[in-house]
């Protein structure tokens, strides 16, 4: 049993990494971006509270996170590992990950961190808005999210490394670059583990 999580900064890749890794690992990949924007397109109650922070480049209350993550990470197909991407993002969040994965009997095997310059995040996102048409990538939001991230998330790499858990990645280059940097992570993770 493997459990991942992948931290960067929007726009580094983590969502399409967190798949390869996941797909490889034979385990669920888990994005709160992901739950977020399905209850968003579903309209449900979370979607709507949700939808106001995303527009504005903040991140969803905690309590709101924390609930939805509490509930998948509960589901059967997580029970022989799984790929957070997106959570923690703050260290109430940190804790709260803490203390489900010990009420499992459970433990974080190693933070993945995708590295990628600021500047080069916000075209590659702006490029993305433009293909996907998606209402969260303004540069005015991007550059919001990146300060957001610096301040609430990137604490956490300082936490982790200290529990020597950080392993980072280049996250620059063409997706099949990174994947291959990830896909090599993978193998050493399979043979740490078997």
């Amino acid at each position: 049993m493997t459990i991942l999580v992948l931290m960067g900064p929007p726009g580094s890749g983590k969502g399409t990494q967190a798949q390869v890794l996941a797909g490889r690992l034979g385990m669920p990949a888990i994005s709160t971006g992901d739950i977020f924007r399905a209850n968003v397109a579903d309209r449900t109650d979370l979607g709507n509270r949700a939808q106001d922070f995303v527009d504005a480049g903040e991140y969803v209350p905690d309590q709101l996170t924390n609930q939805m993550v509490r509930e998948r990470l509960a589901a059967k197909d997580t029970r022989h590992g799984f790929v957070l991407d997106g959570y923690p993002r703050t260290l109430d969040q940190v804790e709260v990950l803490d203390e489900l994965l010990a009420n499992q009997d459970r433990k974080l095997d190693a933070v993945v961190v995708l590295d990628v310059d600021p500047d080069h995040l916000v075209q590659r996102l702006l490029h993305r808005a433009e293909l996907e048409h998606r209402s969260d990538d303004t540069e005015d939001v991007i550059r919001r999210r990146l300060q957001v991230y610096n301040e609430q998330t990137h604490p956490l790499i300082k936490v982790y490394d200290e529990r020597g858990l950080i392993i980072p990645v280049d996250g620059t280059g063409e997706i099949d670059e990174v994947t291959a940097r990830i896909l090599h992570l993978a193998d050493s993770l399979e043979n740490r583990g078997s």
